[in-house]
């Protein structure tokens, strides 16, 4: 494998790079690096901005809107937009149900949801997780009901990450009972504005609002809304899993949290010494800093499908390797932020704050980061799920 980047891919990065200084608003990408509170205009109004330029679905195909990058240029993007500043694209839509609609889905959903799901006129969340099936998501209760021209869903969701933005859910149901568990399930695209539907917000340790439960009682969804076979929502959970755990390798954003990390170690401290000349916190970083070129290299390997076997079970490791060095980032930066990680007040998170600085411009950095971190080895499939599939599929034990 080549590690050195071709001509016509550095060209590519001065064309990101040019488009990020053009494009992206200097109030938005200072909201991102000092880790402020972004609201659902924030990221719609960067979607736009990516999509005005081709860039909101780059992964999917050229025929559907994409464009038609090689797994380098998708890398150096990522890379590139996350040293920026620029927020994430909210996932949920353009990231996970986006391919599945794409290579599942009836021509009529393609026609209705693809465009302004592209677009971002219309935000999606996911449905997946239940207060008694989480890590064992085969065994969800959630159960939906033919009735002519319409399924009865009835049952309940939660940890639905910004589901308080999403105007459409997609869902799994169970819709026969009489199979195995993985057999029996279905996945539906559910309008939120639905009578039946009931959101409820979760408040989290942070003080924040990331995530929610849904109530789903006698809701009437449509039957053309049923993705793909009836019984057969478990393989299309599969491919979707698949595409959200490369995604979560995050390696763009663990090397912007990397440079924020240096950043705040190169501070002068009290004693006159900044703490990055400290040896043993250079051997922290040194260490770190490999880990995650390790990451990035196999990130790589992966996404060019250079390294053989099935890229489902390879995004696990991906998952796993970079969910913990994501925790490890904010570790170390707490400990280089020292005393100014504690101050914590989250109000001081929204933009419009006028009231004394909690501290340096950094205080309360790591502990936004690192309390947002500590998730990373749970959602996607938690660490301990994808090592029983790494066993399985590539151990074969």
């Amino acid at each position: 494998m080549d590690l050195s980047y071709s001509d016509l891919e550095e060209a590519f990065r001065a064309e990101v790079r040019t488009f990020l200084e053009a494009k992206l608003p200097p109030d938005l990408a200072d909201k991102v690096k000092k880790m402020k509170r972004l609201t659902k205009d924030d990221y719609l109004r960067w979607h736009k901005i990516a999509h005005a330029q081709g860039w909101a679905t780059p992964h999917w195909p050229e025929e559907h809107g994409g464009t038609g990058w090689t797994p380098v240029q998708h890398h150096i993007y990522d890379e590139e937009a996350c040293r920026a500043g620029a927020p994430r694209i909210i996932p949920f839509g353009v990231r996970l149900v986006g391919p599945v609609i794409i290579n599942f889905g009836s021509d009529w959903q393609k026609e209705r949801f693809l465009a302004p799901m592209q677009s971002g006129e219309e935000v999606w969340c996911q449905g997946f997780s239940e207060p008694g099936s989480g890590s064992d998501l085969a065994s969800l209760k959630t159960r939906a009901v033919r009735d002519g021209d319409s399924y009865i869903v009835n049952g309940q969701k939660t940890w639905t990450t910004l589901g308080h933005f999403a105007g459409w859910i997609f869902c799994l149901v169970r819709t026969d009972n009489e199979v195995k568990q993985q057999e029996g399930i279905s996945m539906l695209l559910i309008d939120m504005d639905t009578p039946g539907v009931e959101l409820r917000p979760i408040m989290t340790l942070d003080g924040e609002h990331h995530v929610n439960e849904i109530f789903l009682e006698d809701v009437r969804v449509p039957v053309e809304h049923l993705v793909g076979e009836e019984n057969k929502g478990w393989d299309y959970a599969k491919f979707l899993l698949v595409n959200e755990r490369v995604g979560i390798a995050s390696v763009g954003q663990s090397k912007a949290d990397l440079e924020l990390l240096k950043e705040i170690a190169r501070i002068e401290q009290k004693n006159g010494r900044a703490l990055i000349e400290d040896p043993l916190f250079q051997a922290k970083l040194a260490d770190l800093e490999i880990e995650l070129l390790a990451l990035e290299y196999t990130n790589m390997r992966v996404l060019s499908g250079g390294s053989g076997g099935g890229v489902g079970a390879l995004s696990s490791f991906l998952k796993i390797k970079g969910s913990e060095l994501q925790q490890r980032l904010m570790e170390l930066t707490m400990e280089a932020a020292g005393p100014y990680a504690a101050p914590w007040i989250p109000d001081a998170r929204n933009s419009n704050w006028n009231e004394a600085p909690v501290g340096p411009e950094y205080a309360g950095v790591g502990t936004s980061g690192f309390l947002d971190r500590r998730k990373t080895t749970i959602y996607g499939g938690s660490n301990e799920i994808q090592k029983n599939i790494i066993a399985k599929r590539v151990l074969n034990l």
